[in-house]
């Protein structure tokens, strides 16, 4: 009979929870690791960072890394994982972000990510924010 468990370090809920808290440590490493080489991150709206990233390499650097540009020095955002619900390869993961950006303002949004893992690596993901409070927080859009 063939053992056809997940391994544990390549379970889709295990991959996510080492992927935030990569994020949350700051661990590019291991973040750029989580990902597989032709992955998708899905960012909602009509923001300057809005858009489908394709390609690991382009989802660090040009999402994550782009996004950190957004933030004062030593302003960073605190991540912190709050749940996650995994069904096979489908894991959503909600988490807090909270930092202060380079205009001053604060930043505090609930963010949600639907992740898809296959075979260990991460290949999609679509988050959803409130994209106002990211204009608003990061951009400098009107307050409310």
């Amino acid at each position: 009979m063939t053992d056809t468990r997940t391994e544990p370090e390549t379970d889709p809920r295990t991959v996510v929870v080492r992927y935030v808290t990569a994020v949350a440590d700051g661990d590019l490493v291991a973040m750029a690791a989580s990902f597989a080489e032709d992955a998708t991150w899905t960012y909602p709206g009509d923001l300057p960072l809005s858009g489908v990233y394709r390609g690991r390499d382009t989802i660090i650097q040009d999402f994550l890394g782009g996004a950190a540009g957004l933030f004062a020095p030593g302003g960073a955002p605190r991540v912190t994982l709050t749940r996650v619900i995994a069904d096979g390869e489908q894991v959503v993961a909600e988490w807090t972000s909270t930092g202060v950006a380079a205009s001053g303002r604060v930043y505090d949004n609930s963010c949600l990510g639907v992740f898809t893992v296959r075979d260990g690596a991460i290949t999609s993901v679509r988050e959803y924010a409130d994209t106002q409070h990211v204009e608003r927080s990061l951009f400098g859009g009107p307050t409310a």
